[in-house]
């Protein structure tokens, strides 16, 4: 695990090396060979659970997510072409992608409570950065003050609860089950203990009712803004929830029927509301929300295949939304629009993207081949396991994300073209390779799912 750590440490140093072509093209292979040397050296069997100090540990929880923040962290570079060809304050732009991508390596791997607050919140500042400084829109200021009220506004009880932990049993270690501290013994306080707690993850995710910064963060933020915020920054909330519950196992069953209540109906609610977008990444946005209601509500269920289920749609979404977001920016990058009544027979212009599409849509609403069908299984199956009545939200999501699905790929890419549409060269063969290793994974984990699965 020191290896990867000093890797990482390393490849964040050669952001102040001048950002020519052959150093883009460097720091993207180094950064996929990151993931492929993590996932030969984490996982089992040649790496059981281990924990170096205090501060650092590497298990099968945190493992795949490591992996994903390298894989991602290599895609958001080379989706930003455009910043490339304009040289738009690129030395910088990688920077902020090195340290973001460094911020969330330690998060994850941190063994302290008090630690991972702290990278938690880190990880804020260079993904406010990249939508300020890169965003499309004027309206990238609201959006980033929406994000940083929600997230700080939420994370303040958080604190409060970890010094409260802190207090109690003068230890903040992840790696070990904790006692509730001794100042909440009714059932009332220690419920509202245990929401304070969580709250500041529900937020990240973002379950419904606390979600009304992510549309406005995709829609103002600039690719590789979107593709980290819905691949990777979207899990920190759910990973924090999970070492939580594993923390204070007992603390679960106080909430669990409320919590996944809100959140399927959540997510119900804005699969539904997909279905009035027309904006592509607003959609793709909302659509987020319901995964990841329907990962909540899996996880607060504290079973074997909630927890199974959750380690695999973090990864499964993390992959496909994040295709989404590139494949929309594309399409974005030729039309100048993302409005769905703009953007119609694409076919005719870009047949070959219309295969790419098709399939990332079909990996969103979980069909076969893909790794994301096995992972809302498992979700469904915990889920009911917790109360029958579930059985109607999770009939609702299913139904409308492969409505809105359908919706997104048949409103872009069918239909008469309009007159000022016009072939480009769209297809480079940077985004051939951005688009296969978004697919590549999706469709082969599925051969082996205990790569993810622990």
């Amino acid at each position: 695990m020191i290896k990867i750590v000093l890797a990482a440490t390393s490849i964040l140093l050669l952001s102040n090396l001048t950002a020519n072509i052959f150093y883009w093209t460097l720091l993207i292979i180094l950064l996929l060979c990151m993931a492929m040397l993590s996932l030969v050296v984490l996982t089992p069997p040649l790496c059981a659970p281990i924990m170096v100090n205090h501060l650092l540990l590497i298990d099968t929880l945190n493992m795949p997510l490591v992996i994903l923040t390298f894989w991602i962290s290599s895609l958001m570079i080379l989706a930003s072409t455009k910043i490339k060809k304009q040289a738009n304050k690129l030395n910088f732009f990688i920077a902020m992608v090195l340290i973001l991508n460094w911020v969330l390596i330690m998060c994850f791997i941190s063994a302290n409570l008090l630690t991972f607050y702290v990278f938690f919140e880190a990880s804020l500042i260079p993904t406010l950065i990249l939508i300020l400084s890169w965003g499309y829109q004027p309206e990238r200021l609201q959006a980033g003050l929406y994000l940083v009220l929600y997230t700080l506004a939420a994370s303040l009880p958080l604190l409060i609860a970890i010094l409260f932990i802190y207090t109690s049993s003068l230890s903040t270690s992840m790696s070990f089950p904790h006692h509730i501290p001794q100042f909440f013994c009714s059932p009332i306080l220690s419920s509202l203990w245990w929401l304070s707690c969580i709250l500041a993850f529900l937020v990240k995710m973002p379950i419904f009712s606390a979600h009304l910064w992510l549309p406005k963060a995709h829609v103002e933020a600039p690719v590789a803004g979107s593709m980290v915020l819905a691949g990777i920054l979207l899990k920190l909330g759910s990973y924090g929830l999970l070492r939580l519950s594993l923390m204070f196992q007992p603390m679960n069953l106080n909430l669990n029927f409320m919590v996944s209540s809100l959140a399927l109906w959540g997510a119900a609610i804005t699969s539904m509301i997909c279905l009035r977008q027309t904006d592509m990444k607003a959609l793709i946005a909302y659509s987020s929300v319901g995964h990841m209601g329907l990962l909540t509500a899996g996880l607060m269920t504290t079973s074997f295949w909630g927890l199974q289920g959750t380690l695999l749609i973090m990864i499964s979404h993390g992959l496909c939304s994040s295709a989404m977001f590139a494949t929309s920016n594309m399409l974005y990058e030729s039309s100048s629009t993302r409005s769905l009544f703009l953007t119609k027979g694409l076919m005719n212009l870009f047949p070959a993207l219309t295969l790419w599409w098709f399939l990332f849509n079909a990996a969103n609403m979980a069909a076969p081949p893909f790794i994301n069908l096995l992972g809302e299984l498992t979700l469904f199956t915990s889920a009911i396991s917790l109360n029958l009545i579930f059985m109607a939200p999770l009939a609702l999501c299913s139904f409308f994300t492969g409505a809105y699905s359908l919706y997104l790929y048949t409103a872009s890419f069918h239909g008469t073209t309009p007159s000022f549409m016009f072939a480009s060269h769209l297809f480079s063969q940077s985004n051939y390779t951005l688009l296969m290793l978004h697919f590549i994974p999706l469709t082969t984990l599925i051969l082996n799912p205990s790569l993810i699965m622990s």
